[in-house]
């Protein structure tokens, strides 16, 4: 048994519509000059790049961009962009601007200038040997967590997979949330990123719990911690209550603004506790149709929630509860399944898609799945119910149809 707990994040969180205008600020407080800005052709199209730029004309700095991120960047897309910011200036402080794939190739970046070499002599967890180049993250959807949290993915195309880089070294040490920068942001990419946030803060408030994840390792995905579950609580809470407005009403700065609390109090959840079992299934899903992440894991997260609800099912209620349903007079099995159940509804709210037929997925691969899901040990032991492989062959046969 674990007796001893503890939890990370980043080191200074700035959040708020117009927030983007202290940029500044933090940079001179990080007695940087030297700025490199790393992002991708979208949010430069979308005229995001330019409102960064226009406030860092400002300040008397020298800045270099790279703008050509990619989804899942590959390792060959981590080594063009060290290369071209070596060659380019001294780098004092990297900016990652976008999504969760910026935020992620910032992290690699800022790793190799800070301790050189190949992502690939970083996979795997604990594989950081210090502190990574100082880093400024900016997202620009709500969802990923990415600007608070300890993990960066790669995608090794030589191998086809993708990888994790795990250590609390890659933290970025600011993370600038403005709302105004997601206003933007197309109904899908806001259902897919924000379902994503709510897989993310479900799976770290129903973890297992710290003290009975079996072994004795330094581990990063600890299970659930008591701060991990006032935060993943709270922002259940605000993705119920914000993210269907969001989606229809995007320019509806308060619901933007939830949404992105909501994100960030989940990336701070779960990178301390973990995420599970939707998030296993959502990797050998997702290597066979090219859904997004958060579309697959948001798909899986009902049925999940289903199979785990007997273990943890005081917890099941909590969130029904989040999802303002009254429990009161339901019995405790009704209650807690009450959760998925409005999790399930919140799909076809926003116009997501709730089985794997939808998708793409056909039915003779559902023992592949669980096979393969049942082989990411790290995420299936931090679920709650301990799933065999016939568990998951019915599991995702439920989501199949």
């Amino acid at each position: 048994m674990r007796k001893v707990w503890e939890f990370c994040s980043t080191q200074k969180i700035v959040f708020g519509p117009g927030s983007i205008n202290q940029l500044n600020e933090i940079l001179d407080d990080l007695k940087a000059k030297r700025i490199f800005v790393i992002t991708d052709p979208g949010i430069k199209s979308a005229g995001i790049l330019d409102n960064i730029l226009s406030v860092l004309e400002k300040g008397d700095y020298q800045v270099e961009v790279f703008a050509e991120a990619q989804a899942e960047p590959s390792i060959e897309m981590v080594l063009e962009c060290f290369e071209f910011a070596s060659s380019k200036l001294d780098t004092d402080v990297i900016i990652g601007l976008g999504g969760g794939s910026s935020i992620d190739l910032a992290k690699v970046t800022a790793l190799l200038m800070a301790h050189g070499g190949n992502p690939k002599d970083y996979f795997g967890e604990h594989q950081v040997p210090g502190p990574i180049a100082p880093l400024i993250a900016i997202p620009t959807t709500a969802g990923t967590g990415s600007e608070v949290t300890s993990v960066a993915v790669v995608t090794d195309t030589e191998n086809q997979l993708k990888v994790g880089i795990s250590d609390n070294h890659l933290r970025p040490a600011v993370a600038l949330l403005d709302p105004e920068l997601t206003v933007k942001l197309p109904a899908y990419v806001t259902a897919c990123t924000g379902i994503d946030a709510l897989a993310h803060a479900v799976e770290a408030y129903t973890a297992k719990p710290y003290s009975s994840i079996e072994t004795e390792e330094k581990i990063l995905f600890q299970g659930a911690l008591p701060i991990s579950d006032a935060l993943a609580l709270r922002s259940i809470e605000l993705v119920a209550e914000n993210l269907t407005i969001a989606v229809r009403q995007g320019g509806n700065i308060e619901a933007r603004t939830n949404m992105l609390l909501a994100s960030l109090l989940a990336g701070m959840a779960f990178s301390n506790a973990g995420t599970a079992l939707s998030h296993a299934l959502a990797y050998p899903i997702g290597g066979l149709v090219k859904a997004p992440h958060g579309e697959v894991t948001g798909l899986m997260l009902p049925y999940v929630m289903e199979f785990n609800a007997p273990v943890v099912q005081e917890k099941m209620i909590n969130i029904a509860r989040a999802f303002g349903i009254q429990t009161d007079k339901m019995n405790k099995s009704d209650a807690a399944h009450a959760a998925s159940e409005a999790t399930l509804q919140l799909l076809k709210d926003i116009g997501l898609p709730t089985t794997l037929e939808q998708i793409g997925i056909k039915e003779d691969s559902i023992k592949e799945i669980a096979n393969k899901t049942l082989g990411i040990s790290r995420l299936v032991r931090n679920n709650p119910r301990v799933p065999t492989e016939k568990d998951l062959e019915e599991l995702v046969s439920k989501a199949f149809n």
